[in-house]
């Protein structure tokens, strides 16, 4: 299986079909599957190699905390029912359900872009965030190590770092990000959203057993590495219960702040969550939809600036409340550290150094 350039792809890359064997995407779960009844949901996927001519994606959205990203990969063997990135499959004639998390697209040169880009007399260092469309450390980068290789620019550049992720594979490059922590440069945020494993297996079926993300946590703050936990998604009859039970576990593992955002559910994403809730939680599911288009302006998702992050309503501001008062009983921040951006050093000049 291959995947070929859609016509809906971006104009600044070109892809190359490689017949690449399939693998199974056996996930995160490994040794401790036994905390669930039966067999980790297995998958198989299919990767193919993008050559893009830039990897650093710049935004200007007014409600996200960084402005450049790299990503090293398109499509993620998570799973995760809810994530916002789905759509962005559809670009290459690729289906936002299956086919992102099975039809997967890496960037083995992103490292060689990164340093050629940063290098240029024009770049201006601003915080550069990984995983921000599909997690950095998903199954495959156990085997393409293309995080790892942009890592080590950045580390070899002193250019600031936040990375997002699921896994407790981050921990694989604790010698890079502690060596960043130690000048500032680097925090990691860990997403947490529910300490059930059952309840995980359901929601995000190849992601990390959430008992390994809080031992993450524990083991990078260990190595002075300041960590940010996410407890996000927050979906309404479904994980909202914990907000206060995974404030703590964050806090009892050492993380520094916590944060939170309610569901989203753009476009394709939306039929494929309703579909989710029908099948493992018909109870409930009307319900949940209700709530969910209470604090989105009486629709499935809100995409406006502002309001999409934090939603509205009654609701939207009960679970405020909670994460403010779960903060403050753990002497947690609600925000995320500031990076050094005075230590960057271009490419070019890393000689001058010796």
């Amino acid at each position: 299986m291959s995947v070929t350039r859609g016509r809906g792809s971006p104009g600044n890359q070109t892809s190359q079909r490689f017949n690449l064997p399939e693998r199974a995407a056996d996930g995160d779960w490994l040794d401790v599957a036994q905390d669930v009844d039966g067999e980790p949901p297995r998958l198989r996927t299919s990767v193919t190699v993008e050559q893009p001519r830039t990897i650093i994606s710049r935004n200007t959205s007014p409600d996200i905390g960084f402005n450049q990203s790299v990503n090293a990969y398109r499509g993620c063997e998570h799973g995760c029912i809810y994530c916002f990135a789905r759509p962005s499959h559809a670009r290459y004639d690729l289906s936002p359900g299956l086919d992102f998390e099975s039809r997967l697209i890496a960037k083995p040169d992103a490292a060689t872009l990164l340093r050629k880009e940063l290098g240029k007399a024009s770049y201006r260092v601003q915080t550069i965030a990984m995983g921000t469309n599909t997690d950095p450390y998903q199954p495959i980068e156990a085997e393409w190590r293309i995080t790892r290789d942009c890592i080590e620019v950045l580390a070899d550049c002193h250019h600031p770092l936040l990375i997002t992720t699921k896994s407790d594979r981050v921990l694989r490059d604790i010698d890079l990000l502690s060596r960043m922590a130690a000048e500032g440069l680097v925090m990691v945020a860990i997403s947490l959203t529910t300490l059930d494993p059952v309840l995980a297996r359901k929601m995000e079926p190849r992601t990390t057993h959430p008992a390994r993300r809080v031992a993450a946590i524990r083991a990078l703050r260990e190595a002075g590495v300041p960590v940010h936990a996410c407890i996000s998604p927050i979906i309404p009859a479904i994980n909202d219960h914990e907000i206060e039970a995974l404030v703590a576990a964050a806090a009892d593992a050492g993380a520094l702040s916590v944060s939170n955002i309610p569901v989203r559910l753009p476009l394709e994403v939306a039929p494929l969550f309703r579909a989710w809730l029908d099948d493992h939680f018909p109870d409930r599911a009307a319900r949940v939809m209700h709530i969910i288009q209470s604090i989105r302006g009486g629709r499935d998702n809100d995409p406006n600036f502002g309001s999409r992050m934090k939603g509205q309503g009654p609701y939207a501001a009960l679970i405020r409340t909670r994460m403010d008062k779960a903060r403050r009983r753990h002497g947690l921040k609600g925000g995320r550290i500031t990076l050094r951006h005075d230590l960057f050093v271009p490419p070019s000049d890393q000689l001058r150094l010796f």
